[in-house]
């Protein structure tokens, strides 16, 4: 058994040139064929097992992102009929999708851009507030963001930060 071992790697030793892609290969690698059916192996079985995955993997990979892009919409659906049983009646009677909405906090609560998520176009912005009766402060800030707005005292400004942190303003 050691002496056939001690041939196979010598077969190791001795490489040749494939004529048809002119590739590098051991003798030991080599498939040789012999006249009539040969023995079928576990390794035969293994590898045709294998090949198998591997088509139906190339065959998933081509239908995975209309998979992945199928199962986003639906649980944009269903997070969105969450987030409408969810949300206070008050904002369910403006009939705004709950992914239009960003919490800001302060001083205002939230900015709805409407349309955001299902149109073409952002045909609405809206600031939206509950009112608290507990804080002053508070009431006053939304009154000078409210007045603000309705003067159309506002602007916009584009702010760029970079991977250090440095903020340019764009003009």
């Amino acid at each position: 058994m050691s002496q056939l071992f001690a041939e196979f790697q010598e077969f190791r030793k001795i490489l040749c040139i494939c004529p048809c892609c002119g590739e590098i290969v051991r003798v030991s690698d080599l498939k040789l064929k012999v006249k009539g059916p040969a023995l079928r192996t576990w390794l035969d079985d293994y590898q045709k097992k294998s090949l198998f995955l591997d088509k139906k993997e190339e065959r998933f990979e081509e239908k995975e992102v209309e998979i992945r892009k199928l199962a986003v919409e639906k649980g944009r659906t269903s997070a969105e009929k969450a987030c409408n049983q969810l949300i206070c009646s008050g904002l369910k009677a403006l009939k705004l999708n709950p992914f239009d909405i960003k919490p800001i906090l302060s001083p205002v609560d939230f900015v709805a851009f409407k349309g955001m998520n299902k149109e073409d176009s952002i045909s609405e912005v809206l600031f939206l507030t509950r009112e608290t009766k507990c804080c002053n402060e508070l009431s006053m800030l939304r009154q000078q963001v409210k007045k603000a707005v309705i003067q159309m005292k506002y602007d916009w400004q584009v702010a760029r930060i970079d991977e250090k942190g440095k903020i340019e303003m764009e003009e």
